[in-house]
């Protein structure tokens, strides 16, 4: 039995042993490879933002049922017609007529075509120029939305393009650091500094990784964010082109002004929603007219589902008429809906003054924004290369033993600062441009 069960575990290692190249061969094969991060353009990035917003595409939809609801209030002002069957069995009683007297016989069959049109129905008209109305204003605010999407997409891009920028200064600053630092060494060991100047810059040289840390958080950060907007899945495996080296043109503050006149989508919502209330006011009068309409009857109405009767006189035939609604007593109801009317419109018109102050404040603000922004980025790019130079010069000299290794950590501090601050200009010069853009349109 023993010598059983050794075999047993000798077949069963050889088995596995055998197994085990065909297991290795299997890892051991390649993969596909992983496709390269896809590289947007700001661009591309709108197009994706477009496609994938959810408030876009809610406010488009709005936009769309306001078109139905147009679509349906003109259809109301036109003729329509309609096919009507039906079979009334009224109990017989030894009458012509059955027990129901109204009925004229036990049997009667209805088959009509019916046309039905109004001839004046003023409320109706005022309906379908309010609908009419409320789809421009529906499609002003899905351009809203359009426009702020837009801004939110350039927020985000040049935060990612802006995120990497210090990411790339933090590893520039970190090479200096190090450099730095093999200074302070060789100089310690020639015996021209202290060793207390080997500690600043091991300081600063942790401060500089440290900081390097934190920009590639700031990366994945803004990456993370900016994929919400941009994709309907979650990913990380895209980024975006920096095209922060040339600075767009600023037109003049009247072109600006002209621009917002004509392409604001606020006001134009604002003015659109007054022409609204306006016709409200026509609808809830018109409850005061009388309205006129008529109706068309062709086919049959007899006792016999057949073109003619037993006595062979013709059952199809046709039957018009016409009717006046005239409305006497509605107990102050339509007074009452003038007045909310009047009302809804009273506050349409404040709406609209305040939208059209707001724009003007708004466009003095942006402007000055990007104007100052502009202004600046000069003197940021000289400060920049200022920097630079003070470095530079600041490290001969120490090299010389003519200045404290303090002046070269200021002149580091300087120099990152600098870096940061000149990118976070031409940032904020392009979101000022964008900003301006959500009120005037693309320029």
């Amino acid at each position: 039995m023993f010598f059983l069960i050794l075999i047993g575990l000798g077949l069963a290692l050889q088995q596995s042993t055998c197994a085990q190249p065909a297991n290795q061969l299997q890892l051991s094969q390649p993969g596909k490879e992983a496709p390269p991060p896809r590289v947007l353009t700001l661009q591309e990035a709108m197009e994706l933002a477009r496609i994938n917003s959810p408030q876009l595409a809610s406010a488009n939809i709005t936009a769309l049922l306001a078109h139905e609801d147009r679509v349906q209030a003109k259809a109301a002002l036109l003729p329509n017609a309609n096919w009507f069957n039906q079979f009334i069995y009224t109990q017989p009683n030894g009458t012509p007529s059955g027990v129901f007297v109204a009925n004229d016989g036990p049997h009667v069959y209805n088959n009509w075509a019916i046309v039905h049109g109004d001839i004046f129905a003023p409320g109706k008209r005022a309906e379908f120029q309010r609908a009419t109305v409320a789809e421009a204003v529906a499609r002003a605010k899905a351009d809203i939305a359009g426009r702020g999407l837009i801004a939110t997409v350039v927020q985000n891009y040049y935060g990612l393009v802006s995120a990497q920028r210090k990411y790339a200064n933090a590893q520039q600053s970190l090479r200096e650091a190090v450099q730095f630092n093999d200074i302070t060494q060789k100089q310690e060991q020639g015996g021209e500094v202290a060793h207390s100047d080997v500690v600043k810059a091991q300081i600063q040289l942790a401060q500089r990784q440290r900081d390097a840390q934190e920009a590639q958080l700031a990366i994945e950060k803004a990456r993370i964010g900016f994929a919400v907007i941009l994709f309907p899945d979650f990913r990380r495996d895209y980024s975006v082109v920096d095209d922060l080296q040339t600075t767009p043109p600023l037109p003049s503050f009247e072109q600006i002004q002209g621009l917002a006149g004509k392409n604001n989508p606020d006001v134009r919502a604002a003015q659109g929603t007054v022409r609204q209330e306006t016709l409200g006011i026509t609808i809830a009068r018109s409850a005061y007219l009388p309205t006129l309409s008529f109706d068309y009857f062709l086919g049959i109405d007899a006792n016999q589902y057949a073109l003619y009767n037993r006595s062979h006189l013709n059952n199809l035939g046709s039957v018009a008429q016409a009717q006046m609604t005239i409305p006497l007593w509605t107990w102050g109801a339509t007074r009452s809906k003038v007045r909310q009317a009047e009302l809804h419109l009273q506050q349409a018109k404040t709406d609209l003054s305040l939208t059209q102050r707001q724009l003007l404040a708004n466009l003095n603000s942006f402007y000055q924004e990007a104007e100052t922004a502009r202004s600046q980025l000069a003197s940021l790019k000289s400060s920049l290369d200022l920097s630079t130079e003070s470095l530079r010069l600041t490290l001969l000299r120490y090299t010389a033993g003519e200045v404290t290794v303090l002046e070269v950590v200021d002149a580091q501090t300087t120099l990152v600062q600098a870096r940061n601050a000149y990118d976070d200009g031409v940032v904020r010069y392009r979101l000022a441009l964008a900003n301006l853009q959500t009120l005037t349109g693309a320029f």
